[in-house]
């Protein structure tokens, strides 16, 4: 299998994403979902003393214990900005922390994930397309527009009817943005910082016929 062209450099940010082997899908309810969710927000950090499913098994004083030990003793491999997970792909928008963190964490997030899918279907083989993709945010500006892309997938791709809906969709780091706290490792201040306020970058987001002349200034950075 070929080597990665791109360089994955330590304080750069990448949008990261995969889709399912054969376009497959790679979320089939709402338990998938939640335990990549778990698996991203497990393997940012490393080295550790357990694998998720055991992690998983815990008593909840015990990985509260696990974590706050685990955040003092080592640093984050990645730091996550936002993302999308889809029916039948997912999408990242990180930045490395330490050397080798991207490629670290990725390996981890994917092979944890592909074996609890497997398992729990009675399934082998490779769930996602191969490598992951990445490629690097340049600017500020393709920053932005990356992190709408981002958070414009379900509606994009007609997942969500309405553009509203995007608000309440419950797989995407946007209601995070949009003052609903509901993942705790999403960092948001990279991307807000570059906006008035919250209410700016929703109208950023929500503005379609924008986001459509834009789109071709980051074709290069999405699979699409």
């Amino acid at each position: 299998m070929p080597g990665r062209k791109i360089v994955l450099a330590t304080d750069q940010v990448y949008h990261l994403f995969n889709r399912g082997n054969s376009s497959q899908p790679t979320f089939l309810n709402a338990f998938d979902y939640r335990r990549f969710l778990k698996t991203i927000n497990f393997y940012r950090f490393a080295p550790h003393s357990a694998k998720l499913f055991q992690f998983l098994e815990f008593s909840e004083k015990r990985r509260k214990e696990y974590f706050d030990n685990l955040k003092k003793k080592t640093k984050e491999l990645v730091s996550i900005f936002s993302f999308c997970l889809m029916p039948n792909h997912y999408h990242l928008l990180v930045r490395q922390e330490v050397e080798n963190g991207i490629s670290k964490f990725m390996s981890q997030l994917q092979n944890s994930y592909t074996k609890y899918f497997n398992l729990k279907r009675k399934k082998a083989g490779s769930l996602f397309q191969g490598h992951f993709k990445a490629v690097r945010a340049e600017t500020d500006e393709q920053l932005i527009h990356l992190s709408r892309y981002i958070h414009l997938n379900p509606y994009s791709s007609y997942v969500v009817k309405l553009i509203n809906n995007l608000e309440t969709y419950p797989w995407s780091s946007l209601p995070d943005y949009l003052g609903e706290k509901k993942h705790f490792f999403v960092k948001k201040k990279p991307i807000l910082d570059l906006f008035k306020n919250k209410k700016d970058y929703q109208k950023f987001v929500f503005d379609q016929a924008d986001y459509q002349r834009e789109l071709e200034k980051i074709k290069h950075l999405t699979w699409e």
